[in-house]
């Protein structure tokens, strides 16, 4: 398995793995379907992380397939330009196999190298394979926010999470 920078090639193959995993993953923020995910739009993204300083994609490749994601978004005003918010998805049939380990370590390299001294996200409460990763990656928790997602018909709390670097 190859960890790497996502390139403007890869547009439709994280388009395609963005539906999948929102698909088949019941704590993410977008519902399957919710939104339109196509390969133009991921085009753009890609091209508007590629010319940020502080921003990039990794992906984690398997046999010429991509089977996980890993989006660091930096923040845009001079005081929180040390700070990425991040979001990550592997597919279903992967979980469980170190990719997450290793898109977080790619992105430890990634920041430390760019001066980042901050990486955040958050997670559901009750995702307990997820804040076991983020755990493992050196994530702590700093607070909750009550009632943050509507998921079925029950109100879910998210854990903000944060490490420093």
């Amino acid at each position: 398995m190859i960890i790497r920078k996502a390139s403007t090639t890869d547009a439709k193959k994280l388009a395609n793995l963005i539906k999948e995993v929102e698909k088949n993953s019941k704590y993410m923020l977008w519902e399957s379907g919710e939104r339109e995910v196509q390969a133009e739009s991921q085009l753009e993204m890609i091209e508007s992380i590629q010319a940020s300083e502080n921003s990039t994609i990794f992906v984690a490749e398997k046999e010429q397939d991509l089977v996980g994601y890993l989006f660091a978004i930096g923040g845009k005003a001079r005081r929180n330009k040390h700070s990425v918010y991040i979001v990550v998805g592997i597919l279903q049939a992967k979980r469980g196999q170190g990719i997450g380990t290793k898109l977080f370590y790619r992105l430890d390299r990634w920041a430390r190298d760019r001066n980042i001294r901050r990486l955040e996200l958050t997670v559901v409460t009750k995702n307990d394979t997820a804040l076991s990763l983020y755990r493992k990656a050196g994530f702590e928790i700093e607070g909750t926010k009550r009632h943050s997602l509507l998921i079925g018909d029950e109100f879910m709390d998210e854990y903000y999470m944060a490490k420093l670097l």
